[in-house]
């Protein structure tokens, strides 16, 4: 559990960390640090997790190489962009093959989840996919158009904040929801 939470973190701080390194190293010095991320988040999750899967861990080596090889921040400043394309892919994969990746999450706390309410969660799950979408093109943005310090803040701490909205939202909006079909 302890080390899940350190790794939580310092996936968290991975913008702060590079923008911070960039600083002091070069960027090939810091893919040590994607590695690290990547390897502790893949050895942390779960097998059958959908986050734990092919996709990324291929993208992220090839972002690593590419780093080391040019000594270039833009593979280490990817790493948000990538994050966001797959949790998109496997998001809307969900909506294609269901059950919805909100779906999965909400039969988690309601195994006899309700049709209305599987309803309600392929249109939760396609809300995230547009965030997703909108999150990604802003990572992709800031790390080929902003300085460092933009895509720091955006990616280490403006996005996050954009998904805690999200997250809010979508529970009081689930509130009223039960609500009114209990009523």
């Amino acid at each position: 559990m302890l080390l899940r939470i350190v790794i939580g973190l310092l996936t968290l701080l991975y913008p702060i960390a590079v923008y911070l390194g960039l600083q002091t190293f070069d960027a090939r010095y810091l893919v040590v640090l994607l590695l690290v991320v990547a390897a502790a988040r893949l050895f942390t999750l779960d097998s059958k997790s959908p986050l734990n899967h092919w996709l990324w861990l291929p993208l992220l080596l090839l972002l690593a190489i590419w780093s080391w090889l040019t000594n270039s921040a833009l593979g280490l400043k990817f790493y948000p962009v990538l994050v966001n394309a797959c949790l998109l892919i496997f998001f809307a994969w969900s909506l294609k093959v269901p059950p919805s990746m909100i779906e999965r999450f909400a039969r988690l706390k309601d195994p006899d989840l309700p049709e209305r309410g599987i309803h309600y969660t392929r249109q939760v799950t396609a809300v995230w996919c547009g965030f997703f979408i909108i999150n990604g093109t802003i990572a992709l943005l800031t790390a080929l158009y902003a300085s460092d310090a933009l895509w720091a803040a955006y990616n280490g701490f403006i996005a996050y904040i954009a998904m805690g909205t999200l997250f809010a939202g979508e529970w009081l909006i689930r509130q009223r929801v039960m609500k009114a079909h209990h009523d």
